[in-house]
């Protein structure tokens, strides 16, 4: 099994205002974007951001090759049980997710 952040070359993870994140993957050509496209489902996000499937949007950029995906946080940012401010740590857990 392949580890998406040694296939791909880029993930970031950043706050889409106070109730939304959105994670950037850079996938550095064509085929690593058809792959990674094919094989990292919505449902895979749902399971790894405990976010359910139906509330996740994606968006598949060819001409960049890249995957974006959106979704409500959990905690609404700045928060009293908010963990991650900028919304940057969940790019962790793309990176080390096993396609």
């Amino acid at each position: 099994m392949a580890i998406l952040g040694e296939k791909v070359s880029k993930i970031r993870s950043k706050n889409a205002g106070p109730f939304w994140i959105t994670v950037d993957v850079f996938c550095g050509s064509r085929e690593v974007f058809d792959e990674v496209r094919e094989r990292l489902s919505n449902a895979t996000v749902s399971q790894l951001t405990s976010v359910d499937a139906s509330l996740i949007k994606r968006f598949e950029i060819e001409s960049l090759s890249v995957l974006k995906f959106s979704f409500p946080r959990i905690e609404v940012q700045g928060s009293r049980f908010d963990r991650d401010m900028h919304g940057a740590q969940i790019a962790t857990l793309f990176s080390e997710l096993e396609l």
